[in-house]
């Protein structure tokens, strides 16, 4: 009796939709998870034979093609020949360090890049509209002063190492049921360099590399504000086996301001005057983070009503022109009156009684008047 296969798409856990990268991580997932070398349940063998199978059909387009119009009928003879499911990596490498934990690496390892370090700087609100310099100490990695990054007390010459023969690279041969492999990997005594310090640095004790705090400068353009990254190329930590040097990361913070406060590149101001002024206009000094600018206030102006000062923000980060400072109005209303004062607003009331709101028996006025009173 012919034993029915399980849908492919099932087998590997993908929708019948999946991307050519979805059955590759489907596939290298599970190829690792039921590799015979790893997993010793029974049916591990028979799982990892069936991933196989269904990996080499639907990378194929051809079979997949035929897989979706005619099931497995329509790819008879064409499954089951070692190991052509593994042509989506870049070579048995790939597929052979997820199974027997290589690193990946082939012979001795190059330069390596530096760490990248990160750090933040505090701005005071004007700092952050006009942009400013900082210097910052930054402690890092630097190359080692006395033996200049070779690792080596000067005068002394490292050796090759003994377990690699100078490769940076040692090969273990295992057994699998497709027969032997080759697992190739870093060399652990010399961690893939080829050659061992016989005489350490007495300084940086072999590392090449010693910490040092370093000044930096920082210049941090118009336009900032929290949040704002910046990066210094080549300030982080020095490189190994004269790779490049790390990054710098530099987070910006901003200061809260007396009187200001900001949206995206507009500042926000408010500005009281009193019921004087609001009713018969007049001209106020207004401060910008450019220094005080005149302003009109029209008669009539009400409490909450904006005004925009143009060109008065903030510079737009990495473009020209600049934002606006939007000045809001408040009305304030004094707690206390003289009697006189509280007479004068009395009568004042009656006079605007008539252009209060029709709904509003005393009109704005009398309200405020009636607060005042008592």
């Amino acid at each position: 009796m012919a034993t029915t296969k399980r849908d492919y798409y099932e087998v590997l856990g993908v929708d019948r939709n999946a991307s050519e990268e979805d059955l590759k991580r489907a596939f290298r997932k599970l190829a690792f998870q039921y590799h015979p070398d790893r997993n010793k349940d029974s049916d591990a063998e028979a799982r990892f034979k069936e991933i196989n199978e269904a990996y080499e059909i639907l990378s194929d387009t051809e079979k997949r093609s035929s897989y979706d119009r005619f099931g497995p009928d329509g790819v008879q003879g064409g499954v089951g020949r070692g190991f052509e499911g593994f042509e989506g990596f870049n070579g048995f490498g790939d597929i052979f360090d997820a199974f027997f934990g290589g690193t990946g690496s082939r012979g001795r390892q190059g330069a390596q890049p530096g760490s990248d370090l990160r750090t933040q700087i505090d701005l005071d609100f004007e700092e952050a509209v006009f942009g400013a310099e900082k210097q910052i100490e930054v402690d890092r990695y630097e190359r080692c002063s006395r033996c200049a990054g070779k690792r080596s007390e000067p005068g002394s010459q490292p050796a090759k190492c003994t377990a690699c023969n100078g490769s940076g690279e040692v090969r273990r041969v295992q057994q699998s049921i497709f027969g032997q492999f080759v697992n190739v990997a870093t060399c652990s005594s010399c961690r893939g360099e080829g050659m061992r310090i016989a005489t350490p640095c007495t300084q940086c004790r072999g590392a090449g590399k010693e910490h040092k705090p370093k000044k930096v400068m920082v210049k941090i353009p118009p336009g900032v504000d929290s949040g704002t990254q910046l990066r210094l190329s080549g300030e982080g930590d020095v490189g190994g086996r004269g790779g490049p040097p790390g990054n710098l990361y530099v987070a910006i913070a901003v200061r809260t301001h007396q009187h200001f406060e900001r949206r995206n590149d507009d500042i926000l101001h408010t500005l009281g005057v009193n019921l004087a002024q609001a009713s018969l206009g007049t001209t106020a000094a207004v401060p910008t983070v450019d220094g005080d600018v005149e302003m009109r206030i029209p008669a009539g102006t009400q409490s909450g009503q904006v005004f925009r000062l143009r060109g008065k923000g903030v510079p737009h980060l990495q473009s020209s022109g600049r934002g606006d400072q939007l000045v809001t109005v408040r009305v304030i209303i004094p707690s206390e009156l003289t009697d006189e004062q509280k007479r004068l607003l009395a009568e004042l009331g009656k006079t605007f009684h008539a252009q209060g709101d029709p709904k509003d028996d005393k009109g704005f006025l009398g309200k405020i008047i009636d607060a005042l009173a008592g």
